[in-house]
């Protein structure tokens, strides 16, 4: 099945999308070219250097280190390892690197292969990008004073994604911060059998626009974009391989202190698939969710201004690579901040986050969409949206009131007496016909105020294929796990409609989609709330 034709309104989003995110990396490129053996204002307490790194199968990586100042000569330093973010260079992390050589570590930034100046070409994490990661520590163990025995790696988004693979891959490293990452690239960009389309557009783009991009990766997102179905399984198996959820066991067996942070509203990595992961780790771990979009947590520490996530990572290095009893360890190892408040919450696991009891909103009666049309009820716009509820506490917003339902369909709870907190991941069980045998539907939950406005808390998609038309079948779907504060006399209402700029809808022309509630088999969205 070769179809859909994204929308225009969707093009021009993504088409605006990557020309800021990638003015933002092109704007970082000029100080790349500062000489080796210098250092920027402020870094004169450190040695700064630039290097060409041997990657694997004979690529050169360009690369950076700073070595701590004063240190006594044969003394030996915890390496920490930073692989660049996609279309990032080298420069990505000198403020942090900067910080940590302060301290008394040796870090070690690369450029990873295939963008900018560094070699090869574009693999998203796969075997020589794994590899790459190892000769960078073989190197920095025979060129500089790194200690064999204190060895870390992190990194943000790309950088993350190599880092949890490299410690399946590579018993040396001891300690890993993985921040705005992924642990399942299918669950990803493919959640709910649906491309997520902007997300991969991005990528796709600012690869384009910052690196070369390999062969395999050029063909899989071509098929992957243009809704090739027969190409299903191997866009599956190649995103299995760059997954670190497929080496979990081999995580687990060498044992690396993992701590992983992540937004609420990453449209690139969604928190859901970090959070399985995350419970499936028998090490040292711990888990960290914040308001905000893709890397817009990490961010103002990467311009070197105090940042919460950034914190903690240090001090997770601390404790697995220099061994210091700071606290780390004993705090609760889940900790939530929630998008409506400032203060955090500490669990001792994730499966605590949510409330003991769900709260169920029966989805009631017989409703009926046409599909094609975007009802007005959307997720926002990739990076941009997210970021803006992260600063200016300012969410997509929609009219519930003036949604046309014969594009979309609306249930609402009752009034709330009190402040109900969301925290948690939200499900949705209906019985769904369907007038062809494909389609999507997009499911978000609003908080929605006295006037009517409703403030997006959460969406997902959801793609089916292969139903005979006519006949009924279950559908179940994890909405976007979240941390949310519903105010007294508010309500929350799930919208579900079939067109979504964030991700490529597959409903033919014409079709409809029924949404029923069997008394055998009653529709309900499951809500974790928790009074305050």
């Amino acid at each position: 099945m070769a179809r859909p034709k994204p929308a225009l309104r969707t093009t021009a989003s993504i088409t605006t999308a990557v020309a800021l995110l990638a003015g933002a990396a092109l704007a970082a490129a000029p100080a790349a070219t500062a000489a080796p053996g210098t250092a920027p204002a402020g870094a004169s307490a450190q040695r700064l250097t630039f290097h060409d790194i041997p990657g694997s199968g004979g690529i050169t990586l360009k690369g950076n280190v700073f070595t701590p100042a004063g240190a006594a000569a044969g003394a030996k330093h915890p390496l920490i390892v930073f692989p660049t973010s996609w279309a990032m260079p080298q420069i990505e992390y000198l403020a942090q690197a900067q910080k940590l050589a302060d301290s008394g570590y040796v870090v070690v930034s690369y450029t990873s292969r295939g963008f900018w100046l560094s070699g090869g070409k574009i693999e998203v994490a796969g075997p020589p990008d794994i590899a790459d990661a190892s000769a960078v520590i073989d190197w920095a163990l025979e060129h500089t004073s790194a200690d064999p025995d204190r060895v870390g790696m992190g990194g943000v988004s790309y950088g993350a994604g190599i880092s949890l693979l490299a410690a399946g891959h590579d018993p040396r490293i001891k300690a890993v911060a993985a921040l705005s990452g992924w642990a399942d690239l299918i669950d990803s960009i493919y959640s709910g059998r649906t491309q997520h389309l902007q997300a991969a557009a991005l990528l796709g783009g600012l690869g384009l626009v910052t690196g070369r991009p390999g062969d395999e990766l050029t063909r899989t997102l071509k098929d992957f974009l243009g809704s090739n179905l027969d190409k299903e399984p191997e866009m599956i198996a190649w995103g299995k391989k760059r997954s670190p959820a497929t080496y979990l066991d081999r995580i687990n067996a060498n044992g690396a202190a993992i701590m992983m942070g992540n937004a609420w509203g990453d449209t690139i990595f969604p928190p859901n698939q970090y959070a399985s992961f995350y419970d499936k780790l028998t090490g040292p771990k711990r888990l960290e969710f914040r308001p905000g979009d893709h890397a817009t947590a990490e961010a103002t520490g990467l311009l070197g201004l105090p940042n919460d996530t950034w914190t903690s990572t240090r001090r997770w290095f601390d404790r697995y690579l220099k061994g210091e009893r700071n606290g780390i360890d004993t705090e609760s190892p889940v900790q939530l901040k929630s998008r409506t408040d400032k203060g955090y919450e500490g669990y001792p696991d994730w499966k605590s986050v949510g409330a003991a009891v769900k709260n169920r909103i029966p989805l009631d009666g017989t409703k009926k969409v046409w599909a094609n049309v975007d009802s007005g009820a959307n997720g926002g716009i990739a990076i941009l949206s997210n970021a803006l509820d992260q600063f200016l506490k300012l969410p997509p917003t929609v009219s519930v009131p003036l949604l046309p339902r014969t594009f979309a369909s609306v249930w609402q709870s009752e009034r709330y007496a009190t402040e109900q907190r969301i925290r948690g991941t939200s499900a949705l069980h209906t019985t769904v016909t369907s007038t062809k045998p494909s389609g999507t539907l997009v499911a978000y939950l609003y908080d929605v105020g006295p006037l009517g406005i409703g403030k997006l808390v959460s969406n997902a998609p959801y793609t089916f294929h292969g139903q005979t038309p006519g006949r009924p079948f279950p559908v179940d779907l994890e909405l976007y796990s979240t941390a949310y504060d519903v105010p007294a006399g508010h309500r929350l209402a799930l919208v579900i409609d079939t067109v979504d700029p964030l991700y490529i809808e597959h409903n033919p022309t014409g079709a409809q989609l029924t949404f029923s509630s069997p008394g055998t088999d009653p529709s309900h969205l499951s809500v974790p709330l928790r009074e305050k």
